[in-house]
């Protein structure tokens, strides 16, 4: 069983989302576990204190050393001494979690996540624990809660039997740094609320495969060099790397 440990001063906010559609069926399943950890719980104070002041001044506070580290020690002794467990702390200054680094977690055992809050953690826990700063994009949230449950979703989402089509994921964005082609369904044709008709390409309705892919493919490059330059180039340097 895949699991998943969030340390937080929130601990009700899970499973939150995380309790429904295919990560709450997988969740009830058994197919992989979560546990809320109150941080709170390793104060040492009868009030439950958990932050202070930084030094050299400035605004907000900054969640304990000790408190913190204690409360990351004993989650990770809930792995049992597994290895290979990713300990990861929600972090706008963090590296951007990728598709690619999501497949790593969930080849795993497991993840532990540190929801900061306040102004942010001591450099010191970071280093002795070696926690890796992710961050889910450039913006910054009252604390790491929601992002935890983004990258959670998006391991659970890659364990085995989760997902019912294995190509499903294999055709995502990101996935092979493309973005995703657009989709269609039924009615071939669809009157929108500006009263303009817009049909289905008709190459998909055509019942031919090889034409249908080629349209994807030119769909997802085209996607991807129009709103993500950044994906765009990353792929053409990959690939000129490769030819060399």
């Amino acid at each position: 069983m895949w699991r998943a440990t969030a340390l937080t001063l929130f601990p009700e906010m899970f499973p939150g989302p995380l309790g429904e559609s295919l990560a709450g069926k997988a969740l009830k399943e058994g197919v992989w576990s979560l546990e809320a950890v109150d941080i709170r719980r390793f104060a040492k104070d009868r009030h439950g204190t958990v932050d202070d002041a930084p030094f050299g001044g400035g605004a907000g506070m900054v969640l304990k050393p000790d408190i913190l580290s204690a409360a990351i020690e004993a989650a990770t002794q809930g792995f049992g001494g597994l290895p290979g467990v990713s300990k990861l702390l929600m972090s706008p200054r963090g590296a951007p979690f990728s598709q690619a680094r999501a497949r790593e977690v969930a080849a795993g055992p497991g993840v532990l996540l540190v929801c900061g809050r306040f102004e942010g953690v001591d450099e010191r826990v970071i280093e002795a624990h070696a926690l890796e700063e992710v961050s889910v994009g450039d913006f910054v949230l009252s604390g790491g809660e929601i992002a935890a449950m983004a990258v959670m979703d998006c391991c659970v989402r890659l364990l085995p039997g989760v997902m019912g089509a294995a190509e499903s994921a294999s055709e995502e964005s990101f996935e092979d740094g493309l973005l995703e082609y657009p989709h269609y369904t039924r009615p071939a044709t669809w009157a929108g609320p500006d009263g303009t008709e817009r049909r289905v390409p008709e190459v998909l309705v055509s019942g031919h495969h090889g034409r249908v892919a080629e349209w994807r493919r030119q769909q997802r490059e085209e996607i991807t060099r129009r709103r993500r330059p950044d994906l765009w180039d990353r792929r053409r340097t990959a690939k000129t790397n490769e030819d060399q």
